[in-house]
């Protein structure tokens, strides 16, 4: 158990730890990855179901942001997996009630359901994926920055980092209170059921406790309500480029089936 809560806090930690890097990535203003990341979610949602091929082009922008941010694949598509079951959950229905054969593969029938199926993964990996590099290239506070200069209202932002920056004190609060709890039981193998409203009832006391004193410190510290993250400079040309890039690239990809288009051309210049 222990080693899961503190498994639990470095997987917290480790998007922060992969913010503080210097790389291009990394020095590019919030306001135009995050502005990048809206439109990319934006538009990969924006296909119909049935849609697969026209994808594709999408997973650039992902493995472009791995390579040149110089964040490791592995641990990211670990986080990628939670959201998973989630997405099966909604789709695994849609080959019962699908069943209208729009492809064959050989002599494979494949069903629109099948389809729209691996279609709705695919926007799931994608979009996630992008948040996640969003988050991991930039970092909370300049995330709040950037959130606060499109104008979203600023409870809903100090609530985001608040709840971001200190859930990793409550995880560590449980851990206490069960490691507390084993010292008092040896040889148990895990919480009774008995005692697990108790001690639900010690983690929300010390929690709240906790979380006045953190608040007490914040006012003796000037905090009136609004979070301030500190200056930074405004979009450069460098940031400007881009926010413009990527965003042209993406309702390209929207507009044009890039894929066919390419295949098109290999097979002209082939003949």
């Amino acid at each position: 158990m222990m080693a899961n809560i503190h498994e639990s806090i470095y997987k917290m930690r480790f998007l922060d730890e992969m913010a503080d890097q210097r790389t291009k990535i990394h020095q590019i203003h919030p306001l135009s990855k995050l502005l990048v990341t809206l439109t990319y979610i934006f538009v990969v949602i924006s296909f119909s179901k049935y849609e697969i091929s026209q994808l594709l082009p999408f997973l650039f922008y992902p493995i472009l942001l791995f390579a040149l941010a110089e964040i490791p694949v592995i641990p990211m598509l670990k986080r990628l997996l939670v959201a998973v079951p989630f997405v099966i959950g909604i789709g695994i229905f849609n080959p019962i009630f699908d069943r209208n054969v729009v492809l064959l593969v050989g002599d494979l029938p494949i069903t629109g359901g099948w389809i729209s199926f691996l279609s709705l993964i695919i926007k799931c990996g994608l979009t996630v994926l992008a948040a996640l590099l969003l988050l991991a290239t930039t970092g909370m506070d300049r995330l709040a920055l950037a959130l606060r200069m499109v104008k979203v209202p600023k409870i809903f932002v100090l609530q985001l980092l608040l709840t971001y920056r200190y859930i990793t004190v409550l995880i560590e609060e449980a851990g206490r209170i069960y490691h507390a709890y084993m010292l008092r039981a040896p040889g148990q193998k895990g919480i009774q059921l008995k005692v697990w409203g108790s001690l639900a009832g010690q983690l929300l006391l010390r929690t709240y406790e906790r979380a006045m004193r953190v608040y007490q410190a914040m006012v003796l510290r000037g905090f009136q309500g609004e979070y301030h993250p500190g200056g930074t400079k405004g979009l450069n040309h460098q940031d400007l480029i881009y926010m413009v890039s990527w965003i042209l690239f993406f309702f390209l990809a929207r507009l044009y089936d890039l894929p066919a288009l390419i295949g098109a051309v290999i097979i002209g210049v082939i003949k």
